[in-house]
Formats: C-alpha cells, sequence, structure tokens
C-alpha cells in the first residue's frame, strides 16, 4: 500500500515536481511489508539483494508513444534481465516506489510488450499480475466513467469512460497462458496499461477542452501545494 498522501507530503511533492516528472525522485514510497504480502514468491526471491528501481521517462519522450512489438524472451539479455521473473520483480519494485498500481514497460524506457499491474489491498486482496503480450478479446457494452490517473502524468486527473469488464489473455512471469475476464477496477487498470502497449496514453481519451481544464488544476493544485496549502 503506498504511503498515505499527508497535507506535508504533498507539499513536498509539489516542490519537487520537476524532479518526479524526470525520474529523479519517487511520487511517493511504498510500504513494502504490506505491498509484498500477496505478491508470486518466487517473483519476491528472484533478487534478494538492492532494488533494482527504474526510472519513468518523461511525457515528451517518444518511447512513451511507440506501439511495442510482442514480447520475445530471448530480448531480456539486452537489457540485463536474466528471465521473465526477474524483470517482472523489477517492474513491480518500481511500481511500488512511484505509488502506481499499474506499470508498462515502455513508462520506464523498456521495449517489452508487457506491464504489472494490482498491489493495493482493495482491489482482489492486492493480487499482482505481471502481463506478457496481453489482448483483450472482449468488452461489455456497459460502460462505466471514472478519474484515472497515470504516473507518467503526475497530478492529472481525468474522467475516462470505460467497459465495466473485458475478456482478456496473456502469458505470465511464468510464460503461463492466462484466460480471464476482469471486472471493476481490475479492467480499468488493464485496458489503461495495454493503451501504453498500443502507443496511445489516457489524455488522448479525451477532448482538448477536458485536458486544458484537467491541467489548469493541476497547476493550481501544485501552487497551493507548495504554499502549504491544506487538502480539501
Amino acid at each position: 500500500m503506498a504511503e498515505k498522501l499527508t497535507p506535508e507530503k504533498i507539499e513536498e511533492i509539489a516542490k519537487n515536481y520537476e524532479k518526479i516528472t524526470q525520474g529523479k525522485l519517487p511520487i511517493i514510497k511504498g510500504d513494502k511489508e504490506e505491498v509484498t504480502a500477496k505478491i508470486d514468491p518466487k517473483i519476491l526471491q528472484a533478487k534478494k539483494e538492492e532494488k533494482r528501481i527504474l526510472p519513468l521517462i518523461p511525457p515528451s519522450d517518444p518511447r512513451l508513444l511507440m506501439q511495442v512489438a510482442p514480447f520475445i524472451d530471448d530480448t531480456l539479455k539486452e537489457f540485463d534481465f536474466k528471465d521473465r521473473v526477474e524483470l517482472s520483480k523489477v517492474m513491480y519494485d518500481t511500481m511500488v516506489k512511484y505509488g502506481g498500481i499499474g506499470l508498462s514497460a515502455n513508462q520506464v524506457g523498456l521495449p517489452y510488450r508487457m506491464f504489472i499491474m494490482g498491489g493495493h489491498p482493495s482491489i482482489e486482496n492486492g493480487k499482482i499480475r505481471s502481463v506478457f503480450n496481453p489482448l483483450i478479446n472482449d468488452v461489455s457494452k456497459e460502460t462505466v466513467m471514472m478519474k484515472e490517473g497515470c504516473l507518467s502524468f503526475p497530478f492529472l486527473f481525468l474522467s475516462i469512460t470505460r467497459p465495466k469488464w473485458c475478456h482478456v489473455k496473456y502469458t505470465d512471469q511464468h510464460g503461463k497462458d492466462v484466460e480471464e475476464v476482469l471486472h471493476g477496477m481490475n479492467a480499468r487498470i488493464f485496458q489503461h496499461e495495454n493503451e501504453h502497449m498500443n502507443g496511445y496514453v489516457f489524455t488522448d481519451l479525451v477532448s482538448k477542452m477536458k485536458l486544458d481544464r484537467a491541467k489548469e488544476a493541476r497547476k493550481k493544485m501544485l501552487k497551493k501545494y507548495a504554499r502549504g496549502g491544506a487538502i480539501r
């Protein structure tokens, strides 16, 4: 579970906003004991030495908007990963470090069609999914609008309409084929991260007017918290 956002913490974040967007500082730290409780033990054992944390690439980096080719295990050594399990562990640790519930490989500059999702205790008891070569086969006709954020766009929140459930296929960190129907927040996270694989981000899903309003709200919030303003 991510560290609680107190007024003091948000003030600190606002003051360090530029460093955060450049991946030089985490947005919020994770709680090691609580967040790792539900993850596959094999992922946890993959690398017991000091954690490897990858920096988030900025929104202006073209790698964030590239369509990612299907994942091939033989490419892992190019970026010093022993196997899928080790990559999943690094992605998980990085996601937790930045306080997220989903992170795609291209958000940290890796050309892999994979993402990690989950970890929050209120979402399926904190279950972690390591997703390689995701496919969405079907979605519900019923949709739900909800505010979303993205680690690549700190403090930007947009109301996004998405299908309520989705039928998905992927392979996990052990190369096992997985097929399941995701509902609620899991369906939303999967769809959001899958979009990263296809070369677009959640800001592409709203009108320019709505995006400008959200950016203005972010700017006001950061100015307010940088001055020590209270949370409402």
